[in-house]
């Protein structure tokens, strides 16, 4: 069997969704799709809209067969962390492809743009250090350099001020640095942009569109348009059992507290918290009883929005520079959930899979893994969702009979 990967977070899965993981099985040609998948707390440092485990549900009814869990060091690390432990863990599954969606649309430009790099990695890596010591973002560091090599040189290259293109970049440099044999594709992503907030009258809406149209209405019926109807039918439930959706409004009261209780010093040991910044979160928690009048008092030029909440998912779940250090690479692939197609692809490669498969979180223990449960935990009790406390212990993988 022929398999192709996709790396996703599905917050929440949406019709673009879909739409991707079905093009993906038609680009290359595969016979299944297997997802890796972040667990409850993603990469921009928010908590998920609903838990792993309904995600993982969706996503199996709706173009998926094989969904991994993408252990909580690498969910909520900067694109670069992020990319690499999803490519090792489709890498390991046995995947000859992965494919993701870009505002590109061609797979040219990202080996064009991989190739310039990589023949003018010490400047560019030096270009990046200054502009960075001139008091610039990373983000925008990394644009500015990237914008000079371009324009010296003979392209097509690709835009990498896009998001989607940036992460597929990501996903390409990864999988160069581990020697991986899979081949990289591309489809064009349509309907609204990553960032867009705001829904139209088509069916293809992003997520973060789709999460602030409901956050702003209440309303699942605002959204319905853009998502599946198994989706639409397993939210609305959720909402009439009055059970929260992820968002940092509701947990905010759990993180101040946090915050309260750890004073700086502890704070300076968290992963990504710098620059004496702890001072600052500490200060604005003491003050503010509202997390956006919180935010706004942290936010500054130097750190964005989406690195401002990586520190607070950090706090929150204690995650330190020293756990960090400790997990350098995925160590198992966890299953989460699967349908018929996917079983029959595990009992015939499981032998092939160059990760140990986790399918009991008794069976397996290591800090990666426990930090994952951890993690699930402290989000369980924050917003009281069907995934109890344990849950990785009590959840069997899901299996999709249909």
């Amino acid at each position: 069997m022929k398999a192709t990967g996709v790396i996703v977070e599905y917050n929440p899965f949406h019709n673009g969704h879909k739409l991707h993981a079905l093009a993906a099985k038609q680009e290359t040609d595969a016979d299944i799709v297997i997802a890796v998948m972040s667990g409850n707390f993603l990469q921009r440092g928010e908590p998920a809209f609903v838990d792993k485990w309904m995600r993982a549900e969706m996503a199996l009814k709706n173009g998926v067969d094989l969904i991994f869990e993408l252990p909580y060091a690498f969910a909520t690390a900067h694109a670069p962390q992020f990319a690499k432990g999803a490519i090792q863990l489709l890498d390991a599954a046995h995947c000859q492809t992965y494919c993701f969606g870009s505002e590109e649309g061609q797979i040219q430009p990202f080996n064009n743009s991989m190739t310039l790099l990589h023949s003018h990695h010490t400047d560019y890596e030096q270009m990046i250090h200054d502009f960075i010591s001139e008091g610039i973002s990373y983000p925008k560091a990394l644009n500015k350099a990237y914008d000079i090599l371009t324009a010296k040189n003979n392209g097509p290259f690709v835009d990498l001020t896009q998001p989607n293109n940036i992460l597929g970049f990501h996903y390409i440099q990864a999988a160069y640095q581990i020697n991986s044999l899979m081949r990289p594709a591309t489809i064009k992503r349509i309907g609204a942009n990553y960032h867009d907030d705001t829904l139209n009258a088509q069916t293809i809406g992003s997520a973060t569109g789709i999460r602030k149209t409901f956050f702003d209405t209440k309303d699942l019926n605002a959204v319905q348009n853009f998502i599946p109807s198994h989706v639409y039918e397993r939210l609305q439930t959720q909402q009439e059992k009055g059970i929260s959706f992820g968002h940092w409004r509701t947990l905010y009261p759990f993180l101040r507290m946090t915050i309260l209780r750890d004073t700086p010093k502890r704070l300076a040991q968290i992963a990504d918290v710098t620059e004496g910044i702890e001072n600052l979160i500490y200060r604005a928690a003491v003050k503010h009883e509202n997390f956006d009048y919180f935010m706004e008092s942290v936010k500054s030029k130097r750190y964005t929005w989406t690195r401002i909440q990586r520190m607070l998912t950090h706090i929150l779940t204690g995650y330190t520079y020293k756990m960090r250090a400790d997990i350098e690479a995925p160590t198992y692939l966890r299953l989460l959930g699967m349908n018929q197609n996917g079983r029959r692809y595990l009992n015939r490669y499981k032998k092939d899979l160059k990760l140990p498969l986790v399918s009991k979180a008794a069976a397996f223990s290591n800090a990666s893994l426990n930090l994952d449960i951890q993690t699930s935990n402290i989000y369980a009790v924050g917003l009281g969702t069907p995934a109890k406390v344990n849950a990785d212990y009590t959840n069997a993988p899901i299996f999709i009979r249909e």
